[in-house]
């Protein structure tokens, strides 16, 4: 009971703006910038400024490759204790959040609650430049430096500059040929974490991806958002030669060959060119059938 009332001794200065206590005047003033605005610690490298030392001092870590905290299971680095405190969560069995629409549980509240928004197609966040929506914040975020011109990694084997340290590693791949996410059921490799995740739903026949119009389910989110504009009609790829619009990017690009007469498809055997890479296959079968008689 002593100890008790000490820790209420103890905290003796309070806040005016919202009442609450504080064991001494550093830390009612660092408190006191949330109700002020003040962010007096100025990060060199760009404009951002903050309100506590300890939030430049992570945010600092997003200008170099530095990642001091790293994994005692498995060695994997982190640019902040927080973020080991999650990923080692992947080390351990235990699920916890368990999904109310399907058998699916998930070891944070913040996966289970994006996994939901994937029932209801809901993405309730906007990106204010483009207006394009997101199921996450972080996925926002994330997709906010798209609009930026700021690219601070660049390939170590070519000119190519990237938003995030994670892109340029996936990229860097394209020059060593390293495809380091290795499937056990087919034995076919990867070289990013993404399309290692969507082709492992090729074996589990998992579709996460609901249609909200018709129940039709899908691997990838984009499949489904190119399927919905068979429900509402959108078709905002237009072609710069004329006037005909498409519902996806692929249908423009094979009909601008039309107006261009480009044929990147060449029959290595006899030469021909095709615009279609549909009529291209066929002529290949050609090849391969009189090959065979």
């Amino acid at each position: 009971m002593r100890a008790h009332i000490k820790t209420h001794e103890e905290k003796s200065l309070q806040c005016n703006e919202c009442n609450k206590f504080f064991r001494n005047k550093r830390d009612l003033s660092s408190h006191m910038r949330i109700h002020t605005g003040d962010k007096p610690y100025k990060c060199p490298h760009c404009e951002k400024s903050f309100s506590q030392a300890s939030h430049l001092k992570r945010h600092l870590l997003t200008h170099s490759d530095e990642r001091p905290y790293q994994c005692s299971e498995c060695g994997k680095p982190f640019r902040s204790s927080d973020s080991l405190k999650i990923h080692q969560k992947m080390h351990s069995d235990e699920k916890p959040y368990q999904c109310s629409h399907c058998e699916k549980s998930f070891k944070h509240g913040s996966s289970l609650r994006n996994h939901v928004l994937m029932h209801s197609n809901e993405r309730p966040y906007q990106c204010s430049q483009c207006e394009k929506t997101f199921i996450s914040s972080a996925t926002l975020k994330a997709h906010q430096k798209v609009h930026s011109d700021d690219k601070p990694y660049q390939c170590s084997h070519c000119e190519k500059r990237f938003y995030h340290s994670t892109h340029r590693k996936t990229h860097e791949r394209i020059h060593t040929g390293e495809k380091p996410y290795l499937c056990s059921d087919c034995g076919k490799s990867f070289a990013s974490p993404f399309a290692f995740k969507v082709h492992q739903r090729s074996h589990t026949g998992e579709r996460p991806y609901p249609c909200s119009d018709c129940g039709k389910s899908f691997y990838k989110l984009s499949d489904v958002k190119i399927h919905r504009r068979t429900h509402t009609g959108e078709k905002p790829f237009k072609c710069s030669h004329c006037e005909k619009t498409f519902p996806i990017s692929t249908s423009l690009k094979t009909h601008e060959r039309m107006h261009t007469g480009e044929k990147p498809y060449r029959c290595s055997i006899c030469g021909e060119r095709f615009a279609h890479k549909w009529c291209f296959q066929t002529h290949k079968k050609k090849h391969a059938s009189l090959e065979s008689s």
